[in-house]
């Protein structure tokens, strides 16, 4: 009977409710919701991770297949699996310090920085208002992602990572057409 209460016990029971107050009483729940607490828990165990390996990491990718051993009991939940073998770090910005190491962290801050930078000079140089549209409409849908990324990670995931690589790479069409714009190549 133990194989059987082991998996009755480590099978992933989701709180879910259609109700809006519940959802943000659960985001801000801390201290029991157990999907909160098992993102804390990925949390530090990437930076756990982290400490042993601090400048190149564990690999790109690697994570869901490493940080079981840096699991503390105390910290584990219902939704914890005990080989450690199943999801990601939850934070575009931790996973890549475990994974790839401090240079891992700072190439995703640097792109933050970049396209926001380079969005934000493209809106205020353009003459073009389709272009200055656009250009916000895609600031602020990455910007949107920027700030969910802090606290999951979805890059992993096509549904995510094709959309967000699109969105980059029409700021950089956008820079490059309001360069030639002001260059009067455009």
């Amino acid at each position: 009977m133990r194989t059987d209460i082991m998996m009755k016990l480590e099978k992933n029971r989701q709180d879910s409710a259609t109700d809006f107050n519940k959802h943000i009483q659960s985001i801000s729940n801390i201290s029991t919701d157990a999907s909160n607490l098992e993102r804390i828990n990925r949390w530090n165990c990437a930076i756990r991770m982290w400490k042993l390996r601090p400048f190149w990491g564990w690999g790109p990718g690697t994570y869901q297949f490493n940080y079981a051993p840096f699991q503390k009991a105390s910290e584990m939940t219902i939704i914890s699996t005990n080989a450690g073998d199943m999801g990601n770090a939850h934070s575009e910005f931790i996973g890549p310090l475990s994974e790839q190491g401090v240079l891992g962290m700072v190439a995703m801050i640097i792109l933050v920085v970049v396209v926001i930078y380079r969005a934000t000079i493209i809106y205020s140089k353009s003459k073009n208002r389709s272009t200055q549209r656009l250009t916000l409409a895609l600031l602020l849908g990455l910007v949107t992602y920027f700030i969910h990324g802090t606290l999951n990670n979805f890059l992993d995931t096509d549904k995510l990572a094709v959309p967000f690589w699109a969105f980059i790479s029409m700021i950089v069409a956008l820079d490059i057409y309001v360069y030639g714009e002001e260059k009067g190549q455009g």
